[in-house]
Order: structure tokens, then C-alpha cells, then sequence
């Protein structure tokens, strides 16, 4: 038996039935803080987070949480981040619960409705950053003023930093700037952030992910330089063309499958829920079967990418006249690199897959390799109860992010991070980053709850790691 499947029997122990909504006035609380924020034009390029951090301090302080117990600051004024610790015995060192307040852009014109309006509609709350990430946000300010408000007396201090820039990274991003500047605002045991999502399959929800590991992020530039000329009299050394082909080559190309820990238990429990040939497969990939790993990165985007480095065409550039040769061609190669892959080897095998002299093939950023968080006992049987409890026959997944999130700041500095949130969505209707982003209802609240009740349990002594 797995190390990972003792935890989840472990887990399915029973626990006193848990309402699976919060009391009516910490819902309508969460809500306004839910709805402060959306409102608010947070956009990585265009917003500024600082109004959204000056907004939760103030609510902080009404709620009684004293000044010097609120940090509000950051590396330019429009990029502040807000930190404020609730004090508990000090029996453990602290926990840190942490979401991001900035989002992705959107554009009115490419919504059905206005992105920066919270909108109820059928069931969801619609709005950008609905899921990414301002549900987490406001929830873990909304439950930090209900502990205050019911005296729960924890035996560590929680701490919730809500920060800047998550979604582009760069000079400005709040954990990096906390961690070099601040460190013991934010100095924790571990770390409780985005990344774990609930699964649902047509309403039903079928598994609750903990984010153990993640991907790293890099972009590289495959560039061609030609001396160009009129457009009357074309040649084949066309920059355009030596790039597309180039394109062309990384279209067809993937990545060798790899498997981890975190992935093998992954794949493993996947294969518990689904049914037909697909957890047969998934069964197998568990044990690193190739071809059953061909079938199912065939049959899923998502599975692929948990399975391989990724590599993908993201932006393009070139010419500089319409009647012109192009002297420029150049585009922006996304990828996500598998946490034993390295940044080198891939910047290495993009130059063989481009196989042309003409196209340069450069780094434009990396970010640093994270060490993947320890499956910690406390943690693991405390997500996997709750689990149980809330929504029975729902299990428990350890997974590693695909994407990237502000845990990698964290990790490398040697703080473990765990993805837990406790949202559930439509696997094939995950719209963050994209248009009419939305969170359903019922999942919000839900989410709060288990929130709710996992810092509870995670900072009370018994579960002392």
C-alpha cells in the first residue's frame, strides 16, 4: 500500500457531520469582500492592487484587529500587498494562508458582461478573478474576521498576505518583495495557497486536489533577422517563412513523458473514479506505461500536460510594411517544464527543433526550480477528513500544477506550499484567464466552509506536524 493511500484511510475516518454552508451573515460578509474586489480594476498591466489592500485594512481594523498587526505595503505604490496576523498561543509556528489580488487583463468588448462587475447569474458569480483569485482572497479575510468575532484561540498564529503581481511576476510580485524585504511578516511553519481545485463531471463532484508540486515557467524567442527588401520581387529567404517553418517543427513535437511522485499518485487515484478502458489506463500510467500514457495524452490536454514539458507558440511578431519583405519574424515560445526537466535542456532541445541557423532561439525569462512540498501527515489527513465529511465518496488527489503560482517563491525559499481551496468546477469549463470567468455559486460558500474548518483543524496542537 502506497504511502499516499494509508493518508486517504486515514482520512476516511468519520468526523462529526459539518453544515456544508457558513452561517448566513458570513456568507453575506465574504460575499461584499468577494464583490469590493472584483470591482475593483486589479489587472496585472493596467490596475493596481493597492486600493484592494487599503480596503481590507480598513475592514481589518472596524473588525478590531489592531494597526500594528496590518502591514499595507509593496515595491511601488500602486503594487501593495497586505499582510495581517491573527495571534494565536504560539504553541507552533505560524500558518500562512495566501492568494494573490491581481488578475489577468480583459477587455469589455471580449466579455457577455462587464468583467469588473460581480454578477450572480444561474447559479455563478460571474467576474474577473472569480476563480483566479479573489475567491480566496476574500475568503480568508471573511473567515479570519469570524474567528476574531467567535474567539477561537488557535495555537499558532495565522497569517493571510494577500499580494501583487502573481500573474506576470516580474520586479513587483508581493511574495518575492515580502520575502526580501519582509520576511518575518510572513516567516510560517508552511503555506496554504491556490492550485488544488475540486473536479466536478456534469454537477458532480468526484475529487478534491491538493497542489503538492508545480511546473516551472519560461519563455524563450525564436527570432529571424533578414535583410528584407521590396515585395515586388520575392525570394524564398523570407524571415516569415524560415520562422513558420521552424513553428511548424514545435507544433508537431512532444516532449518525452515523465512521472514523478506527486503524479504517480496522482494518475493513481484518477484511475479510482473514472470508468471504461480510460482507468485502465490511467491504472497503468500510474506504473509508467508508455502507451498507456499515449492514450491518455491523446485523449486529454489536461493529462498531458501533467505528463511531459509543454512547449507552445503564444505571440507573434514581424514585417514592417505591407508592401515589404519582412526584416523581422519573431514569436513567443510558453513553456512549462517538468520539475525534473531543466530550463537548459529545454532551451536546448527548442534550438534542435527549430533546425534552421537563421532562427535564434533565446531565453527571455525563468523562473527559479521549487522543490516539490512533503506529503506532511497533518496536512494530508486533515484535507482528506474534511474531504469526506463534506462531500462523502469524494476523494482526496495529490497533484502538481501544470501552471505556476507564487508557491514556487515560497518552496525555493523553504517554505512548503500546499494548493488547497476547495472550489469545485466543471473539469471542461475551467475559464480563468479567459472570458466570462466564473465560480459557481454553490461552490463559493462551500469553499469557505472548508476553508473554514481545515485552518481550524490544521492549527490546533493535536495536529502538530
Amino acid at each position: 500500500m502506497s504511502k499516499f493511500s494509508v493518508l486517504l484511510l486515514l482520512g476516511s475516518l468519520s468526523l462529526p457531520a459539518a453544515s456544508l454552508l457558513p452561517p448566513e451573515p458570513d456568507q453575506r460578509l465574504a460575499r461584499e469582500i468577494y464583490a469590493e474586489m472584483i470591482e475593483s480594476k486589479s489587472g496585472f498591466t493596467t490596475g493596481a492592487t493597492t486600493p484592494i489592500a487599503e480596503s481590507v485594512a480598513a475592514r481589518l481594523k472596524a473588525a478590531a484587529f489592531p494597526d500594528s498587526d496590518i502591514f499595507v505595503g509593496g515595491a511601488i505604490p500602486t503594487k501593495y500587498n497586505l499582510v495581517v496576523r491573527y495571534h494565536g498561543s504560539g504553541a507552533q509556528k505560524p500558518i500562512l494562508l495566501l492568494a494573490h489580488i491581481d488578475v489577468v487583463e480583459a477587455r469589455r468588448e471580449d466579455w457577455s458582461m462587464d468583467p469588473f462587475q460581480l454578477i450572480e447569474k444561474d447559479g455563478y458569480f460571474y467576474g474577473r478573478g472569480t476563480s483566479d483569485d479573489k475567491a480566496q482572497a476574500a475568503i480568508w479575510v471573511a473567515n479570519l474576521i469570524r474567528y476574531k468575532r467567535e474567539g477561537f484561540r488557535p495555537d499558532r498564529d495565522l497569517i493571510v498576505a494577500l499580494t501583487a503581481d502573481e500573474e506576470g511576476g516580474g520586479p513587483y510580485n508581493g511574495v518575492d518583495w515580502l520575502l526580501k524585504n519582509h520576511r518575518d511578516l510572513i516567516e510560517s511553519d508552511f503555506a496554504l495557497n491556490e492550485g488544488g481545485k475540486g473536479e466536478m463531471i456534469n454537477g458532480k463532484r468526484i475529487a478534491n486536489e491538493i497542489g503538492l508540486a508545480e511546473k516551472t515557467y519560461a519563455d524563450f524567442r525564436f527570432e529571424v533577422h533578414n535583410k528584407g527588401g521590396h515585395s515586388s520581387r520575392p525570394v524564398p529567404d523570407n524571415a516569415i517563412y524560415h520562422l513558420a517553418a521552424a513553428l511548424s517543427r514545435l507544433a508537431a513535437y512532444n516532449f518525452p513523458f515523465q512521472l514523478n511522485d506527486v503524479t504517480r499518485a496522482y494518475f493513481a487515484q484518477l484511475s479510482k473514479i473514472e470508468t471504461g478502458p480510460l482507468a485502465a489506463d490511467l491504472a497503468q500510467v500510474a506504473h509508467g506505461d508508455e502507451k498507456a500514457m499515449e492514450r491518455v495524452a491523446r485523449q486529454s490536454p489536461g493529462m498531458n500536460s501533467m505528463l511531459r514539458t509543454t512547449c507552445v507558440a503564444t505571440q507573434l511578431e514581424g514585417g514592417h510594411a505591407p508592401n515589404a519583405l519582412p526584416q523581422l519574424a519573431a514569436a513567443n515560445i510558453n513553456c512549462r517544464i517538468f520539475p525534473h526537466d531543466t530550463v537548459e535542456h529545454v532551451l536546448a532541445t527548442l534550438k534542435q527543433i527549430a533546425a534552421d541557423d537563421q532562427v535564434i532561439v533565446s531565453i527571455k525569462t525563468a523562473e527559479a526550480k521549487a522543490p516539490p512540498s512533503p506529503m506532511r501527515p497533518d496536512i494530508m489527513n486533515a484535507f482528506a477528513q474534511i474531504t469526506d465529511t463534506m462531500w462523502p465518496g469524494v476523494i482526496a488527489v495529490p497533484e502538481m500544477s501544470t501552471g505556476a503560482s507564487d508557491g514556487r517563491y515560497l518552496r525555493a525559499a523553504g517554505i512548503p506550499t500546499y494548493g488547497i481551496q476547495g472550489f469545485f468546477l466543471d473539469r471542461d469549463d475551467v475559464r480563468a484567464h479567459g472570458r466570462d470567468e466564473r465560480m459557481p455559486v454553490q461552490s463559493f460558500y462551500e469553499g469557505q466552509t472548508f476553508l473554514y474548518e481545515l485552518v481550524k483543524r490544521l492549527s490546533s496542537e493535536p495536529m502538530a506536524h
